[in-house]
């Protein structure tokens, strides 16, 4: 079967190494690169006859990834960052070609060698980071923006090092090369601006109009990879242009429906990409030459990372970016295989410098998530040591909280509940680690501390031990778990509310003793069934008892032990029993025109009226002449059978729903 052997290989091992990565906590990325390694021609094992077509289509990988990226990219989010982009990441490949340029000098290359390779690993990875990014949860936080900032400006200086670095071994040529490509660069910009602008929307709005899913994923598709050809055949580069492409879209009413529907490809074929980059990696040069590539490994780890994190300082990023940068960005990247090709197709360098910037890349590439993953814990660490540097609170008193409620995360629920308390002048505080939110709690005046709260010095920070409520916002049960065993072991006595992300996770949420579980899916359904039933003129009566049933039905097994949250229940259920109801009396219904007297509700109906709102002026206590009319809003007191009387008499006859 040929390709297709190799891909069901592929898809299969990888699915097994991803599944043997998330049990051991790990990412993804990882079992991918060691499922390329399983079937690399170098290593020994079962080598796959379509390597050379793996990579090209890794290749789509690439561009899908960008085309993703661009549908996320806003320029609005660059600019909080356009300095450190603009301006810092020529500044940083300035400074790591000259730091690369020693390391082949101490090799022993030449000046167009050594100039070769420190260009090669000035360059970071996209593809790496933004699925390290993904699996650790941290895009769309400052620091996530700060380093695709500085991918996108990287990814552009490949196109003028195509043409430059050739140049070097003839310099006497090549200028107008250059030139051009400058010129072809603002010329595809233009005509994607004009492209996105005028034509894209009309495009489509009319495949949305056909009410084809398969038809607007095939079409987003095309689109992303059409526009990326078409930049490779005017000699730009062919993952740049499906950038772009994404960008334009974003910019349009249908960016994030195209976003959602490109994902699991991108990720399908983000998996070949992996897996071409495991293929490269061969043992027996490692074995060979383990003294270059070790040192290479580590200076070009070490510096280059101290580079990004450095300038993280110089354009004033503080808490934790210059930190996050310098374990995201330290690695080689997949367009250094671009340059890398082109080097030997020129003469330009040899094949052990290509060997060896290769090996470097899959090493640094392969260590990228594992590094990355220690930022938080570095951080905290850090601040755990230099004791004077106080915590990142703020709006937060100086004598601190005591009997305070405790909100994991300030994204839209954490948040949302947040104003809540404030309204209702609840003491309360969020922690945070992504910037931004950290920033609206701040302009929004809630108390707010940045930092991971599966750490024991950001909950101590929080004053956890005097703490009432713990809200746990994120769905993550490995995450809740960390949380609320630290909460525990500084506050045995506090109350934990937390948020499942389905039915299937109440048993380990049970494990963890928790009291109170919400599940926003289930409660949305509910919540919709609650108002189509109002819409059948179902009595709000039977409504409540059986959404209720189905929630208590639910919970059964969850608080079967908690005798508490019983009696909590029974109290709820008896209140809902007597509770005030407001109906609208229809026209032409039983009570239109009638007098509370004629109706003879206290002793018929056993039911009596605590007020009526007409013309939006309220009627307290209405007396027996008081007569019904339609529109009038009258707030029931009784059982819930007697609601349910009344409520069917201020139906019209046609609008009963009869029970059979």
């Amino acid at each position: 079967m040929g390709i297709a052997t190799d891909l069901i290989l592929i898809v299969v091992t990888a699915f097994f190494s991803g599944v043997v990565m998330q049990k051991l906590g790990q990412p993804l990325v990882l079992g991918y690169i060691l499922t390329g390694i399983a079937f690399s021609p170098y290593t020994g094992g079962f080598a796959l006859t379509s390597v050379h077509e793996i990579e090209l289509l890794a290749e789509i990988g690439v561009a899908l990834l960008l085309f993703a990226l661009g549908l996320e990219f806003s320029l609005k989010d660059l600019k909080p960052v356009k300095k450190i982009a603009l301006i810092g990441t020529p500044i940083q490949i300035m400074l790591t070609i000259g730091m690369g340029y020693g390391i082949g000098q101490l090799m022993g290359l030449d000046d167009k060698s050594s100039i070769w390779l420190g260009t090669l690993v000035s360059l970071s990875s996209t593809m790496v980071l933004l699925k390290t990014l993904m699996s650790q949860g941290w895009l769309g936080t400052l620091s996530s923006k700060v380093m695709v900032g500085m991918l996108i400006v990287q990814d552009l200086a490949v196109v003028p090092f195509m043409v430059l670095l050739p140049m070097l071994n003839d310099p006497s040529v090549g200028w107008l090369s250059l030139e051009i490509a400058i010129l072809k660069a603002v010329l595809f910009l233009a005509g994607m601006i004009f492209f996105g602008t005028r034509l894209l929307p009309r495009i489509m709005q009319h495949i949305a109009h056909l009410g084809s899913r398969e038809l607007f994923l095939l079409a987003i598709t095309a689109i992303g990879l059409g526009v990326g050809y078409v930049t490779y055949l005017v000699g730009l580069s062919f993952a740049f242009g499906a950038f772009v492409a994404g960008m334009v879209l974003s910019e349009s009413d249908y960016g994030h429906q195209a976003l959602s529907d490109i994902i699991p490809v991108r990720d399908l074929f983000g998996l070949l990409f992996f897996a071409s980059v495991g293929m490269l990696f061969n043992p027996a040069f490692v074995i060979d030459h383990w003294q270059e590539v070790l040192i290479l490994v580590l200076i070009v780890s070490i510096g280059k990372g101290s580079i990004f994190a450095l300038l993280a300082k110089i354009f004033k990023y503080r808490n934790v970016v210059p930190l996050a940068l310098g374990l995201g960005l330290f690695q080689v990247g997949e367009f250094s295989f671009v340059l890398a090709q082109l080097g030997i197709s020129t003469n330009s360098i040899s094949h052990e410098v290509y060997s060896l910037v290769l090996t470097t890349a899959v090493i640094t590439m392969f260590l990228t998530p594992i590094i990355s993953r220690q930022t938080t814990r570095l951080y905290t660490l850090r601040k755990s040591w230099f004791s004077h540097e106080s915590k990142d609170s703020i709006n937060y008193p100086k004598s601190g909280k005591r009997n305070h409620v405790i909100i994991v995360g300030g994204g839209r629920v954490g948040f949302r509940i947040a104003q809540v308390l404030k309204r209702l002048s609840v003491s309360m505080m969020i922690i945070e680690l992504d910037q931004l939110r950290v920033d609206r709690a701040k302009n929004s005046e809630i108390s707010v501390i940045y930092g991971d709260a599966s750490h024991d010095v950001v909950l101590e920070a929080a004053n956890t031990s005097a703490a009432r409520l713990l809200i746990i916002t994120t769905p993550e049960i490995v995450i809740a778990q960390a949380i609320v065993d630290k909460a525990r072991n500084m506050n045995p006595s506090i109350q934990v509310l937390a948020r499942a992300p389905g039915i299937e996770f109440l048993e380990e949420f049970k494990k963890l003793n928790i009291s109170e579980v919400v599940i926003p899916e289930f409660e949305a359904g509910l919540e919709m069934a609650r108002k189509a039933l109002e819409y059948l003129y179902i009595p709000a009566a039977k409504i409540q008892h059986y959404t209720e049933s189905l929630r208590q039905d639910l919970f059964a097994s969850f608080y079967s032990e908690n005798e508490e949250y019983k009696i909590l229940e029974q109290l709820n259920l008896a209140e809902h029993q007597y509770d005030i109801q407001w109906v609208l009396i229809k026209g032409g219904s039983f009570l239109d025109g009638k007098t509370i007297s004629e109706l003879k509700l206290s002793t018929d109906v056993d039911s009596s009226v605590a007020g009526v709102v007409r013309d939006e002026k309220l009627h307290p206590n209405p007396d027996q002449h008081f007569r019904f009319q339609a529109d009038d809003r009258a707030a029931i007191i009784g059982t819930d059978s007697a609601r349910e009387k009344f409520f069917q008499m201020t139906v019209p006859e046609s609008g009963i729903v009869k029970e059979t």
